[in-house]
Protein backbone atom coordinates (compact mmCIF):
# COMPACT_ATOMS: atom_id res chain seq x y z
CA UNK A 1 0.00 0.00 0.00
CA UNK A 2 3.12 2.05 0.89
CA UNK A 3 4.25 1.69 -2.69
CA UNK A 4 1.16 2.27 -4.20
CA UNK A 5 1.03 5.87 -2.25
CA UNK A 6 4.81 6.79 -3.18
CA UNK A 7 3.55 5.99 -6.84
CA UNK A 8 0.53 8.51 -6.76
CA UNK A 9 2.62 11.21 -5.07
CA UNK A 10 5.33 10.88 -7.76
CA UNK A 11 2.97 11.63 -10.58
CA UNK A 12 0.98 14.17 -8.61
CA UNK A 13 3.94 15.85 -8.25
CA UNK A 14 4.84 16.24 -11.81
CA UNK A 15 1.25 16.18 -13.28
CA UNK A 16 -0.20 19.21 -10.73
CA UNK A 17 1.69 21.77 -12.57
CA UNK A 18 -0.98 20.96 -15.67
CA UNK A 19 -4.20 19.93 -13.34
CA UNK A 20 -5.70 22.73 -15.98
CA UNK A 21 -4.50 20.75 -19.13
CA UNK A 22 -5.89 17.49 -17.15
CA UNK A 23 -9.12 19.06 -16.46
CA UNK A 24 -9.74 20.56 -19.87
CA UNK A 25 -9.02 16.68 -20.68
CA UNK A 26 -11.46 15.15 -18.34
CA UNK A 27 -14.52 17.76 -19.31
CA UNK A 28 -13.58 16.49 -22.77
CA UNK A 29 -13.48 12.74 -21.90
CA UNK A 30 -17.09 13.30 -20.06
CA UNK A 31 -18.45 14.96 -23.07
CA UNK A 32 -16.91 12.05 -24.86
CA UNK A 33 -18.32 9.46 -22.74
CA UNK A 34 -21.85 10.91 -22.86
CA UNK A 35 -22.23 10.94 -26.34
CA UNK A 36 -21.00 7.42 -26.34
CA UNK A 37 -23.82 6.35 -23.33
CA UNK A 38 -26.50 8.82 -25.46
CA UNK A 39 -26.40 6.63 -28.80
CA UNK A 40 -27.59 3.37 -27.09
CA UNK A 41 -30.33 5.12 -26.13
CA UNK A 42 -31.07 6.34 -29.80
CA UNK A 43 -30.38 2.90 -30.85
CA UNK A 44 -33.09 1.37 -29.20
CA UNK A 45 -35.33 4.96 -30.08
CA UNK A 46 -34.50 3.77 -33.44
CA UNK A 47 -35.29 -0.06 -33.51
CA UNK A 48 -38.67 0.80 -31.30
CA UNK A 49 -39.76 3.72 -33.79
CA UNK A 50 -38.70 0.97 -36.59
CA UNK A 51 -40.48 -1.88 -34.95
CA UNK A 52 -44.03 0.81 -35.00
CA UNK A 53 -43.62 1.59 -37.89
CA UNK A 54 -43.11 -1.89 -39.22
CA UNK A 55 -46.49 -2.69 -37.20
CA UNK A 56 -48.55 0.15 -38.35
CA UNK A 57 -47.77 -0.73 -41.87
CA UNK A 58 -48.64 -3.82 -41.72
CA UNK A 59 -52.05 -2.99 -40.62
CA UNK A 60 -54.44 -1.77 -43.41
CA UNK A 61 -56.47 0.34 -41.32
CA UNK A 62 -52.94 2.27 -39.60
CA UNK A 63 -50.60 2.36 -42.54
CA UNK A 64 -51.68 5.60 -43.43
CA UNK A 65 -50.69 6.61 -40.47
CA UNK A 66 -47.24 4.85 -40.59
CA UNK A 67 -43.85 7.19 -40.57
CA UNK A 68 -40.34 6.95 -40.10
CA UNK A 69 -39.43 10.16 -38.99
CA UNK A 70 -38.64 9.36 -35.34
CA UNK A 71 -36.47 6.65 -36.85
CA UNK A 72 -34.99 9.00 -39.15
CA UNK A 73 -34.32 11.63 -35.94
CA UNK A 74 -32.60 8.92 -34.30
CA UNK A 75 -30.52 8.01 -37.03
CA UNK A 76 -29.14 11.34 -37.38
CA UNK A 77 -28.42 11.74 -33.51
CA UNK A 78 -26.92 8.48 -33.22
CA UNK A 79 -24.74 10.46 -36.07
CA UNK A 80 -24.10 13.46 -34.50
CA UNK A 81 -22.96 11.56 -31.06
CA UNK A 82 -20.80 9.91 -32.93
CA UNK A 83 -19.01 12.70 -34.36
CA UNK A 84 -18.86 14.27 -30.86
CA UNK A 85 -17.17 11.31 -29.69
CA UNK A 86 -14.16 10.94 -32.59
CA UNK A 87 -13.76 14.92 -32.16
CA UNK A 88 -13.84 14.81 -28.50
CA UNK A 89 -11.11 12.00 -27.88
CA UNK A 90 -8.88 13.18 -30.86
CA UNK A 91 -8.81 16.66 -28.57
CA UNK A 92 -8.24 14.73 -25.69
CA UNK A 93 -5.71 12.82 -27.14
CA UNK A 94 -3.70 15.77 -28.40
CA UNK A 95 -4.06 17.08 -25.26
CA UNK A 96 -2.69 14.31 -22.84
CA UNK A 97 0.71 13.79 -25.76
CA UNK A 98 0.90 17.70 -24.50
CA UNK A 99 0.91 16.90 -21.25
CA UNK A 100 2.72 13.37 -21.30
CA UNK A 101 5.48 15.25 -23.26
CA UNK A 102 6.51 18.12 -20.87
CA UNK A 103 6.00 16.27 -17.68
CA UNK A 104 7.89 13.17 -19.01
CA UNK A 105 10.40 15.48 -19.58
CA UNK A 106 10.47 17.19 -15.86
CA UNK A 107 10.46 13.87 -14.56
CA UNK A 108 14.11 13.24 -16.93
CA UNK A 109 15.12 16.56 -15.54
CA UNK A 110 14.04 15.87 -12.03
CA UNK A 111 16.23 12.57 -11.57
CA UNK A 112 19.47 13.96 -13.25
CA UNK A 113 18.93 16.94 -11.00
CA UNK A 114 18.48 14.90 -7.91
CA UNK A 115 21.17 12.68 -8.95
CA UNK A 116 23.76 15.78 -8.72
CA UNK A 117 22.42 16.42 -4.96
CA UNK A 118 23.50 13.03 -4.09
CA UNK A 119 25.86 11.63 -1.54
CA UNK A 120 29.02 10.21 -2.64
CA UNK A 121 27.60 7.51 -0.40
CA UNK A 122 24.33 6.45 -2.67
CA UNK A 123 27.17 6.19 -6.28
CA UNK A 124 29.32 4.00 -3.74
CA UNK A 125 26.41 1.82 -3.10
CA UNK A 126 24.92 1.50 -6.56
CA UNK A 127 25.83 -0.17 -9.54
CA UNK A 128 26.06 2.29 -12.48
CA UNK A 129 23.65 0.17 -14.29
CA UNK A 130 20.92 0.10 -12.16
CA UNK A 131 20.78 3.93 -11.85
CA UNK A 132 21.07 4.13 -15.81
CA UNK A 133 18.37 1.94 -15.48
CA UNK A 134 15.69 4.55 -14.21
CA UNK A 135 16.44 6.66 -17.10
CA UNK A 136 16.15 3.63 -19.33
CA UNK A 137 13.45 1.30 -18.39
CA UNK A 138 11.42 2.96 -15.31
CA UNK A 139 10.93 6.33 -17.23
CA UNK A 140 10.33 4.78 -20.59
CA UNK A 141 7.51 2.56 -18.59
CA UNK A 142 5.77 5.77 -17.02
CA UNK A 143 6.14 7.55 -20.41
CA UNK A 144 4.13 4.57 -22.38
CA UNK A 145 1.84 4.12 -20.08
CA UNK A 146 0.53 7.83 -19.44
CA UNK A 147 1.04 8.07 -23.64
CA UNK A 148 -1.00 5.10 -23.71
CA UNK A 149 -3.28 4.40 -20.79
CA UNK A 150 -3.55 7.69 -19.02
CA UNK A 151 -6.63 9.21 -21.85
CA UNK A 152 -7.98 5.58 -21.62
CA UNK A 153 -7.77 4.97 -18.20
CA UNK A 154 -9.89 8.33 -17.39
CA UNK A 155 -12.57 7.57 -20.08
CA UNK A 156 -13.13 4.14 -19.06
CA UNK A 157 -14.01 5.14 -15.64
CA UNK A 158 -16.21 7.95 -16.49
CA UNK A 159 -18.14 5.72 -19.13
CA UNK A 160 -18.28 3.00 -16.27
CA UNK A 161 -19.81 5.32 -14.40
CA UNK A 162 -22.21 6.64 -16.54
CA UNK A 163 -23.41 3.31 -17.97
CA UNK A 164 -24.49 2.28 -14.45
CA UNK A 165 -26.21 5.76 -14.04
CA UNK A 166 -28.56 5.64 -17.20
CA UNK A 167 -28.76 1.76 -16.92
CA UNK A 168 -30.27 2.01 -13.53
CA UNK A 169 -32.37 5.47 -15.16
CA UNK A 170 -33.47 3.06 -17.70
CA UNK A 171 -35.02 -0.24 -15.76
CA UNK A 172 -33.62 -1.29 -12.11
CA UNK A 173 -34.12 -4.77 -13.40
CA UNK A 174 -32.45 -5.17 -16.28
CA UNK A 175 -29.80 -3.15 -14.41
CA UNK A 176 -29.66 -5.52 -11.89
CA UNK A 177 -29.18 -8.48 -14.06
CA UNK A 178 -26.35 -6.35 -16.10
CA UNK A 179 -24.41 -6.29 -13.00
CA UNK A 180 -24.94 -9.27 -10.70
CA UNK A 181 -21.50 -11.09 -12.21
CA UNK A 182 -20.00 -7.89 -10.95
CA UNK A 183 -18.71 -9.44 -7.63
CA UNK A 184 -17.62 -12.85 -9.17
CA UNK A 185 -15.50 -10.54 -11.61
CA UNK A 186 -13.64 -8.29 -8.87
CA UNK A 187 -12.75 -11.38 -6.97
CA UNK A 188 -11.43 -13.17 -10.44
CA UNK A 189 -9.13 -9.99 -11.22
CA UNK A 190 -8.12 -9.45 -8.05
CA UNK A 191 -6.59 -12.73 -7.66
CA UNK A 192 -4.91 -12.43 -10.99
CA UNK A 193 -3.72 -9.07 -10.59
CA UNK A 194 -2.02 -9.56 -6.95
CA UNK A 195 0.04 -12.68 -8.66
CA UNK A 196 0.58 -10.39 -11.93
CA UNK A 197 1.41 -7.15 -9.56
CA UNK A 198 4.14 -9.33 -8.01
CA UNK A 199 6.44 -10.87 -10.67
CA UNK A 200 5.87 -7.40 -12.83
CA UNK A 201 7.80 -5.53 -9.60
CA UNK A 202 10.31 -8.61 -9.79
CA UNK A 203 10.62 -8.29 -13.67
CA UNK A 204 11.74 -4.26 -12.88
CA UNK A 205 14.07 -5.61 -9.98
CA UNK A 206 15.28 -8.49 -12.34
CA UNK A 207 15.79 -6.01 -15.13
CA UNK A 208 17.69 -3.18 -12.76
CA UNK A 209 20.31 -6.11 -11.71
CA UNK A 210 20.56 -7.72 -15.40
CA UNK A 211 21.32 -4.18 -16.66
CA UNK A 212 24.10 -3.60 -13.61
CA UNK A 213 26.04 -6.62 -14.46
CA UNK A 214 25.77 -5.69 -17.95
CA UNK A 215 27.71 -2.27 -17.18
CA UNK A 216 30.14 -3.71 -15.23
CA UNK A 217 31.38 -6.39 -17.81
CA UNK A 218 31.67 -4.22 -20.89
CA UNK A 219 33.39 -1.97 -18.39
CA UNK A 220 35.98 -5.02 -17.46
CA UNK A 221 35.83 -6.29 -20.71
CA UNK A 222 39.67 -5.89 -21.33
CA UNK A 223 40.25 -7.70 -17.78
CA UNK A 224 37.54 -10.71 -19.21
CA UNK A 225 39.13 -11.03 -22.35
CA UNK A 226 42.73 -10.89 -21.09
CA UNK A 227 42.20 -13.60 -18.35
CA UNK A 228 39.72 -16.01 -21.32
CA UNK A 229 36.87 -15.31 -18.68
CA UNK A 230 34.32 -14.99 -21.83
CA UNK A 231 32.24 -18.26 -20.85
CA UNK A 232 32.33 -17.45 -17.45
CA UNK A 233 31.22 -13.98 -18.14
CA UNK A 234 28.28 -15.77 -20.64
CA UNK A 235 27.20 -18.20 -17.97
CA UNK A 236 26.40 -15.77 -15.55
CA UNK A 237 25.20 -13.44 -17.66
CA UNK A 238 22.55 -16.43 -18.90
CA UNK A 239 21.63 -16.87 -14.77
CA UNK A 240 20.64 -13.19 -14.44
CA UNK A 241 18.78 -12.89 -17.83
CA UNK A 242 16.86 -16.10 -16.67
CA UNK A 243 15.67 -14.74 -13.73
CA UNK A 244 14.56 -11.96 -16.22
CA UNK A 245 13.10 -14.04 -18.36
CA UNK A 246 11.19 -16.28 -15.80
CA UNK A 247 10.29 -12.90 -13.91
CA UNK A 248 8.36 -11.47 -17.18
CA UNK A 249 7.13 -15.05 -18.70
CA UNK A 250 4.89 -15.11 -15.56
CA UNK A 251 4.17 -11.06 -15.19
CA UNK A 252 2.65 -11.47 -18.58
CA UNK A 253 1.56 -14.84 -18.36
CA UNK A 254 -0.82 -13.45 -15.10
CA UNK A 255 -1.63 -10.27 -17.34
CA UNK A 256 -1.90 -11.52 -20.15
CA UNK A 257 -4.96 -13.47 -18.31
CA UNK A 258 -6.67 -10.94 -17.86
CA UNK A 259 -8.12 -9.68 -20.86
CA UNK A 260 -9.47 -13.31 -21.89
CA UNK A 261 -11.45 -13.67 -18.80
CA UNK A 262 -12.85 -10.40 -19.12
CA UNK A 263 -13.61 -11.21 -22.48
CA UNK A 264 -15.17 -14.47 -21.69
CA UNK A 265 -17.04 -12.87 -18.38
CA UNK A 266 -18.65 -10.02 -21.07
CA UNK A 267 -19.92 -12.72 -22.87
CA UNK A 268 -21.44 -14.50 -20.35
CA UNK A 269 -22.86 -11.26 -18.99
CA UNK A 270 -24.54 -10.78 -22.68
CA UNK A 271 -26.45 -13.83 -22.70
CA UNK A 272 -27.98 -13.17 -19.02
CA UNK A 273 -29.04 -9.87 -20.13
CA UNK A 274 -30.60 -11.32 -23.30
CA UNK A 275 -32.41 -13.97 -21.41
CA UNK A 276 -33.60 -12.34 -18.86
CA UNK A 277 -34.77 -9.60 -20.96
CA UNK A 278 -36.33 -12.16 -23.21
CA UNK A 279 -38.15 -13.31 -20.52
CA UNK A 280 -39.36 -9.86 -19.10
CA UNK A 281 -41.37 -9.17 -22.61
CA UNK A 282 -42.35 -13.25 -22.95
CA UNK A 283 -43.93 -12.72 -19.35
CA UNK A 284 -45.72 -9.74 -19.99
CA UNK A 285 -43.41 -7.48 -18.00
CA UNK A 286 -41.78 -4.96 -20.99
CA UNK A 287 -44.02 -4.43 -24.50
CA UNK A 288 -43.08 -6.53 -27.41
CA UNK A 289 -42.41 -2.96 -29.45
CA UNK A 290 -40.67 -1.19 -25.85
CA UNK A 291 -39.35 -4.36 -24.69
CA UNK A 292 -37.13 -5.50 -28.23
CA UNK A 293 -35.58 -1.64 -27.74
CA UNK A 294 -35.00 -1.84 -24.56
CA UNK A 295 -33.00 -5.32 -24.49
CA UNK A 296 -31.34 -3.80 -27.73
CA UNK A 297 -30.05 -0.84 -25.58
CA UNK A 298 -29.23 -3.05 -22.38
CA UNK A 299 -26.84 -5.60 -24.74
CA UNK A 300 -25.39 -2.51 -25.82
CA UNK A 301 -24.82 -1.07 -22.37
CA UNK A 302 -23.97 -4.87 -21.13
CA UNK A 303 -20.61 -4.23 -23.75
CA UNK A 304 -19.98 -0.85 -22.50
CA UNK A 305 -20.32 -2.16 -18.79
CA UNK A 306 -17.57 -4.79 -19.35
CA UNK A 307 -15.71 -2.67 -21.44
CA UNK A 308 -13.88 -0.72 -18.75
CA UNK A 309 -13.51 -3.47 -17.01
CA UNK A 310 -11.92 -5.57 -20.11
CA UNK A 311 -9.89 -2.43 -21.27
CA UNK A 312 -8.14 -1.25 -17.83
CA UNK A 313 -7.46 -4.91 -17.19
CA UNK A 314 -5.86 -5.28 -20.54
CA UNK A 315 -3.68 -2.30 -19.75
CA UNK A 316 -2.85 -3.77 -16.71
CA UNK A 317 0.86 -4.58 -17.47
CA UNK A 318 1.61 -1.49 -18.67
CA UNK A 319 0.23 0.20 -15.69
CA UNK A 320 1.83 -1.18 -13.19
CA UNK A 321 5.25 -1.52 -15.17
CA UNK A 322 4.53 2.67 -14.72
CA UNK A 323 3.63 2.28 -10.79
CA UNK A 324 6.99 -0.29 -10.29
CA UNK A 325 8.92 2.95 -11.93
CA UNK A 326 6.95 5.38 -10.34
CA UNK A 327 7.67 3.90 -6.91
CA UNK A 328 11.55 3.18 -7.71
CA UNK A 329 11.94 6.75 -8.59
CA UNK A 330 10.49 8.26 -6.01
CA UNK A 331 12.23 6.01 -3.64
CA UNK A 332 14.96 7.63 -5.83
CA UNK A 333 13.91 11.11 -5.06
CA UNK A 334 13.57 10.80 -0.85
CA UNK A 335 17.02 9.35 -0.87
CA UNK A 336 19.34 12.00 1.57
CA UNK A 337 20.91 15.24 -0.68
CA UNK A 338 24.33 16.25 0.39
CA UNK A 339 24.22 19.03 3.56
CA UNK A 340 25.57 21.82 1.62
CA UNK A 341 24.92 24.50 4.19
CA UNK A 342 24.20 27.05 1.70
CA UNK A 343 24.09 29.92 4.63
CA UNK A 344 27.40 28.54 6.34
CA UNK A 345 30.21 30.50 6.58
CA UNK A 346 32.93 31.27 3.18
CA UNK A 347 35.93 29.37 2.68
CA UNK A 348 38.09 32.39 1.09
CA UNK A 349 41.60 30.72 0.97
CA UNK A 350 43.65 28.87 3.67
CA UNK A 351 45.76 30.95 6.39
CA UNK A 352 46.53 28.14 8.87
CA UNK A 353 46.49 25.13 7.19
CA UNK A 354 44.26 21.67 7.84
CA UNK A 355 43.54 19.29 10.93
CA UNK A 356 42.18 16.11 11.19
CA UNK A 357 41.48 16.09 15.26
CA UNK A 358 40.53 13.10 16.62
CA UNK A 359 38.88 11.97 13.63
CA UNK A 360 36.68 8.16 13.62
CA UNK A 361 35.14 7.00 10.72
CA UNK A 362 33.16 4.04 9.00
CA UNK A 363 31.59 3.49 5.76
CA UNK A 364 29.46 0.94 7.68
CA UNK A 365 28.41 2.34 11.32
CA UNK A 366 29.45 -1.19 12.60
CA UNK A 367 32.87 -1.39 11.02
CA UNK A 368 34.83 1.84 12.04
CA UNK A 369 37.97 2.06 8.95
CA UNK A 370 40.05 5.13 11.12
CA UNK A 371 40.02 5.13 15.06
CA UNK A 372 41.53 8.78 16.09
CA UNK A 373 43.23 10.12 13.58
CA UNK A 374 45.07 12.99 14.15
CA UNK A 375 47.28 14.48 11.31
CA UNK A 376 47.60 18.05 10.77
CA UNK A 377 49.31 20.22 7.77
CA UNK A 378 50.43 23.94 8.02
CA UNK A 379 49.83 26.55 5.34
CA UNK A 380 52.27 26.25 1.88
CA UNK A 381 53.31 22.72 3.69
CA UNK A 382 52.95 18.77 1.92
CA UNK A 383 52.08 15.89 3.59
CA UNK A 384 52.32 12.53 2.19
CA UNK A 385 49.98 9.48 3.45
CA UNK A 386 51.88 6.47 3.45
CA UNK A 387 50.77 2.46 4.09
CA UNK A 388 49.20 -0.71 2.66
CA UNK A 389 45.93 -0.89 1.02
CA UNK A 390 43.17 -0.52 3.35
CA UNK A 391 45.30 1.15 5.71
CA UNK A 392 42.78 3.89 5.23
CA UNK A 393 44.44 7.04 2.81
CA UNK A 394 41.36 7.38 0.46
CA UNK A 395 39.69 7.05 3.29
CA UNK A 396 41.04 10.24 4.69
CA UNK A 397 40.94 12.42 1.43
CA UNK A 398 37.12 11.64 1.36
CA UNK A 399 36.98 13.25 4.35
CA UNK A 400 39.15 16.14 3.60
CA UNK A 401 36.37 16.94 1.03
CA UNK A 402 33.20 16.20 2.50
CA UNK A 403 32.32 13.03 0.54
CA UNK A 404 31.68 12.02 3.29
CA UNK A 405 31.29 13.06 7.43
CA UNK A 406 33.55 11.96 10.20
CA UNK A 407 31.56 9.39 12.87
CA UNK A 408 33.45 11.76 15.48
CA UNK A 409 36.07 14.27 15.41
CA UNK A 410 36.64 17.28 13.41
CA UNK A 411 38.23 17.77 9.80
CA UNK A 412 39.29 21.65 10.65
CA UNK A 413 39.99 24.15 8.27
CA UNK A 414 41.79 27.06 9.48
CA UNK A 415 40.88 25.86 13.27
CA UNK A 416 36.86 25.77 11.58
CA UNK A 417 34.67 22.48 11.57
CA UNK A 418 34.40 21.58 7.91
CA UNK A 419 30.65 21.31 8.49
CA UNK A 420 30.47 24.95 9.06
CA UNK A 421 31.35 25.87 5.30
CA UNK A 422 28.94 26.15 3.01
CA UNK A 423 30.07 23.22 0.88
CA UNK A 424 30.58 25.24 -2.26
CA UNK A 425 33.33 27.82 -1.05
CA UNK A 426 35.00 24.33 0.46
CA UNK A 427 35.08 22.73 -2.45
CA UNK A 428 36.07 25.26 -4.68
CA UNK A 429 39.22 25.94 -2.62
CA UNK A 430 39.93 21.90 -2.87
CA UNK A 431 41.72 20.29 -6.30
CA UNK A 432 42.10 16.83 -6.42
CA UNK A 433 43.30 14.47 -9.19
CA UNK A 434 42.79 11.06 -8.50
CA UNK A 435 44.10 7.76 -9.43
CA UNK A 436 41.68 6.89 -12.36
CA UNK A 437 41.65 10.44 -14.57
CA UNK A 438 38.24 11.10 -15.75
CA UNK A 439 37.73 12.55 -19.60
CA UNK A 440 34.38 14.16 -20.49
CA UNK A 441 33.18 14.16 -23.62
CA UNK A 442 34.22 17.16 -25.93
CA UNK A 443 37.31 18.57 -26.89
CA UNK A 444 40.97 18.72 -24.73
CA UNK A 445 40.36 22.50 -24.31
CA UNK A 446 36.88 21.65 -23.17
CA UNK A 447 38.60 19.12 -20.67
CA UNK A 448 41.02 21.27 -19.12
CA UNK A 449 38.72 24.14 -18.71
CA UNK A 450 35.84 22.01 -16.98
CA UNK A 451 36.69 23.18 -13.55
CA UNK A 452 36.79 26.95 -15.15
CA UNK A 453 34.81 27.13 -18.09
CA UNK A 454 35.72 31.04 -18.09
CA UNK A 455 39.11 31.03 -18.48
CA UNK A 456 40.90 32.29 -20.98
CA UNK A 457 43.10 30.35 -23.71
CA UNK A 458 46.20 31.97 -22.30
CA UNK A 459 45.52 30.88 -18.72
CA UNK A 460 44.23 26.71 -20.60
CA UNK A 461 47.98 26.85 -22.20
CA UNK A 462 49.52 28.18 -19.03
CA UNK A 463 48.50 25.77 -17.25
CA UNK A 464 48.86 22.84 -19.65
CA UNK A 465 52.46 23.76 -19.46
CA UNK A 466 52.88 23.61 -16.50
CA UNK A 467 51.51 19.96 -16.52
CA UNK A 468 54.25 19.41 -19.27
CA UNK A 469 51.44 18.23 -21.71
CA UNK A 470 51.28 21.05 -24.11
CA UNK A 471 53.78 20.00 -26.28
CA UNK A 472 51.80 17.07 -26.88
CA UNK A 473 48.65 18.74 -27.49
CA UNK A 474 50.24 21.02 -29.69
CA UNK A 475 51.23 17.83 -32.19
CA UNK A 476 48.10 16.58 -32.61
CA UNK A 477 46.40 17.41 -35.72
CA UNK A 478 43.71 19.57 -33.94
CA UNK A 479 45.47 20.62 -31.24
CA UNK A 480 43.54 22.08 -28.56
CA UNK A 481 40.63 21.06 -30.13
CA UNK A 482 41.02 17.68 -30.58
CA UNK A 483 37.89 15.51 -29.48
CA UNK A 484 38.03 12.99 -27.24
CA UNK A 485 36.14 10.80 -24.16
CA UNK A 486 36.74 8.77 -21.89
CA UNK A 487 36.90 5.09 -23.62
CA UNK A 488 38.33 6.23 -27.03
CA UNK A 489 40.86 9.06 -26.58
CA UNK A 490 43.94 9.61 -28.53
CA UNK A 491 45.66 10.11 -24.52
CA UNK A 492 47.92 7.65 -22.80
CA UNK A 493 46.83 6.79 -19.25
CA UNK A 494 49.73 8.88 -17.56
CA UNK A 495 48.79 11.73 -20.54
CA UNK A 496 45.16 11.70 -18.93
CA UNK A 497 46.78 12.37 -15.81
CA UNK A 498 48.51 15.14 -16.94
CA UNK A 499 45.72 16.28 -18.53
CA UNK A 500 44.22 15.95 -15.27
CA UNK A 501 46.67 18.05 -13.62
CA UNK A 502 46.25 20.92 -15.57
CA UNK A 503 42.56 20.86 -15.29
CA UNK A 504 43.47 21.36 -11.33
CA UNK A 505 45.93 24.14 -12.17
CA UNK A 506 43.89 25.89 -14.10
CA UNK A 507 41.14 25.76 -10.90
CA UNK A 508 44.01 27.15 -8.80
CA UNK A 509 43.07 25.49 -5.51
CA UNK A 510 44.55 26.44 -2.29
CA UNK A 511 44.67 23.06 -1.15
CA UNK A 512 45.56 20.21 -2.92
CA UNK A 513 44.85 16.37 -2.79
CA UNK A 514 46.87 13.97 -4.86
CA UNK A 515 45.75 10.65 -5.10
CA UNK A 516 47.81 7.67 -6.22
CA UNK A 517 48.65 9.93 -9.45
CA UNK A 518 51.39 8.04 -10.18
CA UNK A 519 50.58 4.54 -9.62
CA UNK A 520 49.15 3.37 -13.11
CA UNK A 521 51.90 5.01 -15.48
CA UNK A 522 55.54 3.77 -16.94
CA UNK A 523 58.88 5.58 -15.55
CA UNK A 524 59.40 7.87 -18.17
CA UNK A 525 55.46 9.35 -17.60
CA UNK A 526 56.37 8.86 -14.10
CA UNK A 527 58.80 11.79 -13.69
CA UNK A 528 57.26 14.09 -16.20
CA UNK A 529 54.14 13.73 -13.34
CA UNK A 530 56.62 14.22 -10.91
CA UNK A 531 57.51 17.41 -12.43
CA UNK A 532 54.26 18.47 -12.98
CA UNK A 533 52.81 17.30 -9.55
CA UNK A 534 56.05 19.56 -8.20
CA UNK A 535 54.40 22.58 -9.74
CA UNK A 536 50.94 21.61 -8.74
CA UNK A 537 52.08 21.08 -4.95
CA UNK A 538 54.41 24.68 -4.97
CA UNK A 539 53.10 27.05 -2.26
CA UNK A 540 49.92 25.37 -1.77
CA UNK A 541 48.87 23.30 1.39
CA UNK A 542 48.50 20.16 0.00
CA UNK A 543 47.57 16.08 0.92
CA UNK A 544 49.64 13.34 -1.64
CA UNK A 545 48.60 9.88 -1.23
CA UNK A 546 51.47 7.45 -3.01
CA UNK A 547 52.37 4.25 -3.75
CA UNK A 548 55.81 4.60 -4.91
CA UNK A 549 57.36 6.07 -2.02
CA UNK A 550 60.40 7.73 -3.89
CA UNK A 551 57.76 10.55 -5.38
CA UNK A 552 57.44 11.23 -1.79
CA UNK A 553 60.82 11.99 -0.51
CA UNK A 554 60.77 15.43 -0.64
CA UNK A 555 57.17 15.96 1.68
CA UNK A 556 57.59 18.35 4.48
CA UNK A 557 56.16 15.05 6.37
CA UNK A 558 55.40 11.36 5.76
CA UNK A 559 52.43 9.72 7.69
CA UNK A 560 52.39 6.22 7.79
CA UNK A 561 48.70 4.69 8.35
CA UNK A 562 48.55 0.90 8.87
CA UNK A 563 44.72 -0.53 10.19
CA UNK A 564 43.27 3.09 10.24
CA UNK A 565 45.64 4.20 12.87
CA UNK A 566 48.83 6.57 12.20
CA UNK A 567 51.83 4.33 13.40
CA UNK A 568 54.81 6.70 12.30
CA UNK A 569 54.77 10.13 11.15
CA UNK A 570 58.09 12.52 10.03
CA UNK A 571 60.26 13.45 7.37
CA UNK A 572 61.39 10.83 4.73
CA UNK A 573 65.35 10.77 6.66
CA UNK A 574 64.02 10.67 9.86
CA UNK A 575 61.67 7.53 8.88
CA UNK A 576 64.80 6.09 7.52
CA UNK A 577 66.50 6.54 10.43
CA UNK A 578 64.03 4.72 12.81
CA UNK A 579 63.88 1.36 10.62
CA UNK A 580 60.19 1.00 11.34
CA UNK A 581 57.65 0.25 9.10
CA UNK A 582 58.30 3.34 6.83
CA UNK A 583 62.14 1.72 6.45
CA UNK A 584 60.68 -1.62 5.11
CA UNK A 585 58.26 -0.23 2.67
CA UNK A 586 60.28 1.70 1.21
CA UNK A 587 63.82 -0.48 0.84
CA UNK A 588 61.35 -3.12 -0.05
CA UNK A 589 59.81 -1.17 -3.27
CA UNK A 590 63.83 0.43 -3.84
CA UNK A 591 64.78 -3.61 -4.18
CA UNK A 592 61.96 -4.25 -7.18
CA UNK A 593 62.38 -1.30 -8.45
Amino acid sequence: MKGLKDSLGYFKHYLQPYWKGLVFVVGLTVLSTWAQIEAPIYLGKAITALSRYLIAYSNPLTRPHASLSSFHNAIWLILIFFILTVVTMLISSLWISYINGYSTNNMQRGLFKKLQKMTVRYFDSHQDGKILSLFTSDLDNIFNAMNQAVFELISQIILYIGVLWIMFSLNVKLAFATVASTPFVILIAYIIIRKARFYIDKQQDEISGLNGYINEQINGQKIIITNGLQKKSVAEFNVLNERVRHATFKGQLYSGLLFPVMQGLSLLNLAIVIAYGSWMVVSGDLGKAVGIGLIVTFVQYSQQYFQPITQITSMYSMIQLALTGAKRLAHVLKQPEEERNANGSELKEIREGVELQDVHFGYDPDKEILHGINIKVEKGKMIALVGPTGSGKTTVMNLLNRFYDVTSGKVLFDGQDTREFSLFSLRQNIGIVLQDSILFTGTIADNIKFGKPNATDQQMIAAAKQAHIHDYIESLPDGYQTKVDDENSVLSVGQKQLLSIARTLLTDPAFLILDEATSNVDMVTEEKIKLAMDNVIAGRTSFVIAHRLKTIVGADQIIVLKDGQVIEQGKHEQLLTQKGFYYNLYTNQMVFE
